[in-house]
């Protein structure tokens, strides 16, 4: 996992930064980052299972929307996740299918943190250096 908190970006919201040698792997983390601000993710069970499937023009668009998709998931079922099986391939637009695991909120079971509320455009960014795929990320808390 390549993932760093970045207190000096946003004071009211969270901010991270991920890395990822392929676009897969920056999504994973990109995940596992911010399910880490909501929850200890190793307290967080695969015992529910949701497929995801998202087509956007643009990388960006695409870490956007996964992002936004994770957050309405948890808000809609009540479920955090701890595990990410994302495959990206790109046939003129970006095309992610992906298999996420976790399970209910139990406020008994896991060590919530802060609840994320949304995904903002604020400094967002995704590029690509190198051998190196990076994004930048505020969320909304």
């Amino acid at each position: 996992m390549s993932y760093r908190y970045r207190d000096d970006l946003a004071t009211a919201d969270a901010a991270f930064e991920a890395d990822g040698g392929t676009l897969e792997e920056l999504f994973n983390d990109a995940a596992i980052a911010m399910f880490e601000i909501m929850v200890d993710t190793r307290s967080v069970s695969h015992g529910i299972t949701r497929t995801i499937a998202l087509v956007n023009e643009d990388v960006d668009g695409l870490l956007f929307d996964w992002l936004s998709e994770l957050v309405y998931l948890k808000d809609a079922e009540g479920i955090v996740f701890s595990g990410f099986d994302v495959k990206i391939k790109k046939n003129g637009s970006y095309e992610l299918k992906a298999v996420v695991t976790g399970e209910n909120i139990d406020r008994k079971k896991h060590r919530l943190r802060s609840d994320v509320k949304a995904v903002t455009y604020h400094m967002f960014e995704v590029k690509k250096t190198d051998e190196l795929w990076s994004a930048r990320v505020v969320l909304d808390l």
